[in-house]
């Protein structure tokens, strides 16, 4: 008989209030999320404004511990911030007065083990991130400042950044919404090349179902707050994906599908 592969990412019965007066009302932002998820899945997260999605993103980081409940990622327990995340988010946040090359090192100056070593250690992690960048189309912009890429190459220069100290989950919080359509779609498919090659482990939150659809192995949706998990569908379309899949009848089905269920959440 087969033994199931340990999960590595583990939410048990999962409740979080900001505060204990909060809790002591029974105001809670997410509520009873159990949720598990194999070594290497990329997931979506996914539901209306408000439903605790960033919440979810907080506890699976350690920025939040849960009122009630365990959070489990890797094997152990969080009971605090993780190293072995990387983040992404819709704003870039780079830094102005750092070169592209220097924002996406910038991970290495100031998280252990690379810490330490990073004088020393310096021409060999920029070479890394050099590397990382050609793989994002930055090649030739390492040198640039924010101000001199456009809001699609500083979502690149940002991606590599949440990467370069090789994490072990990758956490993107809409990552792609304030971008244009067409540049939304060229970073779905560089997000889904860097997976492919490297397959950590993905947690999107996103509104757009289309991405969700396109990028993940499995969807949750969210509840209006407080957030619960009102369902998990496992994503049947085959891989690799391209851009052609997203105008074929499975997919467009899967959408409408999601697209009902939050319907219904609004409603209630």
């Amino acid at each position: 008989m087969s033994v199931a592969a340990p999960s590595f990412v583990d939410f048990r019965e999962v409740w979080l209030a900001y505060s204990d007066e909060l809790a002591a009302r029974n105001e809670f932002a997410v509520e009873d999320i159990s949720l598990q998820t194999r070594d290497g899945e990329f997931i979506a997260i996914v539901g209306p404004s408000g439903c605790g999605k960033s919440t979810f993103m907080k506890l699976a980081t350690g920025l939040r511990r849960p009122t009630k409940g365990t959070v489990t990622i890797a094997g152990q327990q969080v009971t605090g911030p993780l190293k072995i995340v990387g983040m992404a988010f819709q704003a870039p946040t780079l830094l102005p007065w750092r070169t592209t090359l220097d924002n996406v090192l910038l991970p290495l100056e100031i998280v252990e083990p690379y810490r330490s070593s990073f004088k020393a250690k310096r021409a060999q992690y920029a070479d890394r991130a050099r590397r990382l960048l050609a793989t994002v189309g930055l090649q030739g912009y390492e040198d640039k400042f924010p101000w001199q890429l456009s809001g699609g190459m500083q979502q690149r220069a940002s991606i590599c950044r949440a990467l370069i100290h090789e994490p072990k989950m990758l956490l993107l919080d809409e990552p792609f919404g304030a971008l244009d359509a067409f540049t939304r779609e060229e970073l779905w498919n560089v997000l889904r090349d860097l997976w492919t090659t490297q397959r950590f482990n993905v947690i999107l939150v996103t509104h757009d179902l289309r991405e969700a659809v396109y990028l993940a192995d499995t969807v949750y949706v969210m509840s209006k707050r407080p957030g619960r998990i009102l369902a998990r569908r496992e994503n049947p379309l085959p891989r690799p994906r391209d851009l052609e899949i997203t105008y074929t009848e499975p997919f467009t089905a899967l959408v409408h599908e999601l697209r009902e269920r939050i319907g219904s959440i609004r409603k209630s």
